[in-house]
């Protein structure tokens, strides 16, 4: 890679000692435990897996093991709304960021049930709301998108963990009926939520997540299948609302210490998007007080840095 730091150092090295740094660190964070089947996940497990343009994807640790993608999936669900919806689609959910926790009730109803942008969890249940009257099988289609970008017929469902976010749903709930009495969800409630619960259950790899977000990296063109995924347009829309968005309530602080589009979900995963580079796929389940991955957001950072990587 021509915009390694360090010419003599190949980035699976590179990788593989900064994986080596982030295990030797003792563990900080706790795994999500508000859905239970989250809780038993081993919290000593951490990859990470490096895609480029090219069509290599660089990997240390357990970046082929599955894990759960939660609230990553909100990413593809946006992508596949703006395909079918285009504009239209913001005059449902605003591009700002929220200022207030992932789940806040009090924010949509300040705001008329709009939610503040797509990737707190009112805005995502709106997307699920225009995939589900869009889509006459909205989880198939969901599942053969990611499928397909990601080049493997191996990403699937955790029904277990499915079932526990059916059985702990009661705040996302709440927000959809809210957006109901609003007018601002058309289909009913308990088949938006079955789409949104059965995306956030979806597994896959760091390996599987970087290749099939290429497209982000790339101005909407996946480099691999040839897809055009998107607009550049497009893809710039989704890489701006990353950056401001994507990291929870830690959105402004990894802009200004890592200066990439991401997102994160409490299955301990990351990915940020490098534009004109590749996508960094980072995984371990232990996550700090804002629900994000604390050696996840370490390696992630520690590689920007060697690396270069920014867009600002």
């Amino acid at each position: 890679m021509q915009f390694l730091a360090d010419a003599d150092l190949s980035l699976s090295q590179a990788l593989r000692d900064i994986h080596r740094r982030a295990v030797e660190q003792p563990i900080e964070g706790r795994v999500a435990d508000y859905i239970p089947a989250l809780a038993t996940v081993d919290p000593i497990r951490c990859g990470i897996a490096f895609a480029t343009l090219d069509g290599e994807v660089h990997t240390a640790g357990d970046a082929e093991l599955p894990f759960s993608i939660q609230s990553i999936s909100k990413v593809f669900g946006l992508v596949l709304a703006m395909q079918r919806m285009g504009d239209g689609l913001w005059r449902r959910v605003g591009m700002e960021p929220s200022g207030q926790p992932f789940n806040s009730i009090v924010q949509l109803e300040w705001e008329h049930g709009i939610p503040r942008n797509p990737f707190i969890n009112a805005g995502a249940i709106l997307v699920a709301d225009t995939l589900v009257s869009h889509f006459s099988s909205s989880r198939q289609a969901f599942l053969s998108f990611v499928r397909r970008l990601a080049g493997s017929e191996y990403c699937d469902v955790n029904d277990e963990v499915l079932a526990s976010e059916t059985r702990h749903g009661s705040r996302n709930a709440a927000l959809a009926y809210l957006m109901k009495s609003f007018g601002n969800l058309e289909a009913e409630v308990d088949e938006v939520l079955a789409h949104y619960f059965f995306q956030c259950s979806v597994e896959m790899s760091c390996k599987e997540l970087a290749t099939s977000l290429l497209f982000l990296a790339n101005q909407g063109m996946h480099p691999i299948t040839g897809e055009k995924v998107t607009s550049p347009r497009d893809a710039h829309r989704v890489n701006a609302i990353l950056s401001t968005s994507g990291m929870y309530d830690q959105s402004g602080q990894f802009a200004f210490a890592v200066g990439l589009p991401a997102k994160s979900g409490v299955g301990g995963g990351i990915v940020a998007i490098v534009p004109g580079h590749g996508v960094i796929a980072a995984w371990s389940p232990p996550l700090n007080r804002h629900g994000n991955s604390t050696r996840g957001l370490s390696m992630i950072t520690e590689l920007a840095s060697r690396l270069g990587l920014s867009i600002f």
